[in-house]
């Protein structure tokens, strides 16, 4: 009969999930845990520099690999620096258990040392959460969590352990099984005949493909659908990957940043098919003036998002990769020859890209040699800022969760260690982190945790000395007026990386750079480059906030 404290029981329930990475950092309330993890031979630690950091690192195996990732945190600040992670996970669907520290239960409420309100703070931005108040309870707990982690739409779920509790002995008679991960199907045959008969019936769709197709493995349905129909695609930020970027039927990313021949067809569309998307303000830009002629299908796991912003005609609840499944059986092979023209007129008209953005020492030229020299199997990980949009809309992606980026939180700080994660997850692939001199210094610490773990990551610091999308806002929207936006001093990303023990590269007045370049990225383990960029490089297009998507600044190539 089994006789093991609460941290044991915590530390043999992960095993028995198959988890094989922890991240976390230790403190005085979750001791007792590690001290339980010291003992495991199955699970692997990775000691983050930050717990903001521990969160995204777990965030990066998450998101590269589709499974549940674990990170641990200590009471008081190590809880409130993880819940920025645990924030961003929940607006990107990404399933994490957290697990955190707590004061012995006798003084939850006393304004003890390093005592905060974590499952209180916790609520808005997890899936679900849990106080707990017995051992015993963490013997079904923790594989309840995992269950509601990946089932449905995914999330995190926060576990909030009293030091007391990972203490307590319990004698029991066997582990209680494991929760499988429900699926849910899309089980209105009705909904998939009418949602069918409208794809049929319809002039000039457009799919519209969220990260909620990517959570649930349905990529190839969605292209499968696509070229049955002939139906042109666009993608938001979280689905790029869905259709490679090459695909015939790919419009790339829709959008404030979107190339403006895919905005202006989505304004000529009759009918929007909907999966896995929330219809964020980023995507649709001002609603009201979002697809007006179109008639609206919405496919989602949770059932809450379908109606919420954009009223849908045809409504499917359930698991899109089953929905699109149902749908193939009924709806007709079609070319739609004269929509599939105008689009490629649109095209024609309003190029995606123009000759002179791809010069060299451009974003746009770094990006794809960045993307030749990495090879088509790389993982590719962004902070927030320019450089996120410029990779949006010029990494040539070719399949679904090669791209992780902080979408609904926005997180700067994200890039770098997700970028570990997604190399702890896969060592044997290449693995790419675009950053910006803004984000880098937010999370610049775990550049530590990459030469501990040689994370085989490739940080690729686009280096204009500003916040550059706060800048261009402040250039667009605030007269010039530039404040709190350029950074009054340079930074050497290259010394500081090297202080940490990493080869760095630095770019900026290099004789050969493309040489330079190349031997950094062929650096085995971790290595920095540093990418000089000049200030006034913008994102174009950009749709203004609150505009429609038809109102775009810049990037106009039209041709006469």
């Amino acid at each position: 009969m089994p006789r093991l404290n609460g941290a044991q029981i915590i530390i043999r329930q992960l095993e028995r999930q198959g988890v094989q990475i922890v991240t976390g950092i230790p403190g005085g309330a979750n001791l007792p845990l590690y001290d339980a993890l010291a003992a495991s031979t199955a699970i692997r630690h990775v000691l983050a520099r930050h717990e903001q950091g521990a969160g995204f690192i777990a965030q990066g195996i998450a998101r590269a690999s589709g499974q549940t990732a674990v990170c641990f945190a200590t009471s008081g600040p190590g809880a409130t620096n993880i819940l920025t992670a645990l924030a961003d996970a929940y607006l990107d669907s990404v399933p994490l258990v957290c697990i955190t520290g707590q004061v012995p239960r006798a003084l939850i409420g006393t304004d003890a040392f390093q005592e905060v309100d974590t499952y209180g703070m916790s609520m808005p931005i997890t899936k679900h959460n849990y106080l707990v108040r017995s051992a015993a309870d963490l013997l079904t707990l923790i594989p309840k969590a995992f269950r509601l982690a990946g089932s449905g739409r995914p999330g995190p779920v926060l576990i909030d352990v009293p030091k007391d509790v990972q203490t307590e002995v319990v004698e029991f008679e066997h582990w209680p099984e494991l929760c499988p991960v429900n699926a849910h199907r899309a089980d209105d045959p009705e909904a998939i005949e009418t949602a069918a008969a409208m794809i049929n019936q319809a002039a000039r769709p457009i799919l519209y493909l969220g990260g909620g197709v990517i959570h649930a493995g349905a990529a190839a349905e969605a292209r499968h659908l696509a070229e049955q129909g002939a139906i042109p695609t666009v993608m938001t930020l979280m689905g790029l990957g869905i259709l490679p970027s090459d695909h015939p039927l790919s419009l790339g990313m829709l959008g404030m940043h979107a190339a403006r021949a895919t905005n202006l067809a989505m304004e000529e569309c009759d009918l929007l098919i909907a999966a896995g998307v929330r219809f964020d303000d980023r995507a649709t830009g001002r609603l009201s003036g979002f697809c007006p002629q179109a008639k609206v299908i919405h496919v989602d796991i949770d059932a809450s998002e379908i109606g919420k912003l954009r009223s849908a005609d045809a409504g499917i609840t359930g698991d899109a990769r089953h929905a699109f499944a149902d749908l193939l059986l009924q709806v007709r092979q079609q070319d739609r020859q004269q929509w599939n023209g105008r689009i490629r007129q649109l095209q024609q008209d309003f190029p995606r890209f123009d000759a002179e953005d791809f010069a060299p020492g451009r974003p746009f030229h770094l990006i794809r040699r960045v993307a030749e020299l990495a090879g088509p199997e790389a993982l590719i990980s962004t902070d927030v800022g320019k450089h996120q949009m410029w990779v949006a809309q010029a990494y040539p992606f070719t399949f679904p969760r090669q791209l992780l980026t902080s979408g609904g939180l926005g997180t700067m700080g994200f890039g770098l260690p997700a970028a570990i994660g997604a190399a702890l997850a896969f060592p044997e692939r290449p693995v790419v982190c675009f950053s910006g001199d803004g984000s880098l210094q937010m999370n610049i610490q775990e550049l530590a945790t990459a030469v501990e773990q040689q994370a085989a990551v490739k940080i690729v610091v686009l280096n204009n000395r500003s916040l550059g999308l706060v800048r261009q806002q402040q250039r667009l929207f605030y007269e010039q007026h530039y404040f709190a936006s350029s950074y009054g001093i340079a930074v050497d990303f290259a010394a500081i990386a090297r202080g940490f023990g990493m080869r760095a590269v630095d770019l900026e007045g290099a004789d050969d750079p493309d040489a330079l370049l190349q031997q950094a990225m062929r650096e085995p383990g971790p290595c920095l480059i540093n990418v000089p960029i000049d200030i006034e490089e913008e994102v174009t297009p950009m749709v203004p906030p609150g505009a429609a998507n038809t109102t775009m600044i810049g990037g106009d190539h039209a041709k006469n």
